[in-house]
């Protein structure tokens, strides 16, 4: 949990200078989005953390965008 909260810090929260809270609060679906779909993992062998579902073709999560 602690190292998550240093990623959401860095990458999310202090990365860009959002004009407001709202347009922060706006990014943070965005963000978590690619952390858990794209962004690589150095302790998981550099996947993404949805890899360790084990999705098959016929599972909804399959389909995001």
């Amino acid at each position: 949990a602690e190292r998550f909260i240093q990623t959401a810090l860095r990458e999310w929260a202090y990365a860009v200078a959002y004009a407001n809270s709202d347009h922060r609060a706006a990014e943070l679906p965005i963000w978590l989005h690619r952390y858990n779909w794209h962004r690589p993992h150095g302790s998981l062998k550099s996947k993404p953390p949805i890899s360790r579902l084990g999705l098959t073709k016929d599972n909804l999560l399959r389909l995001h965008t």
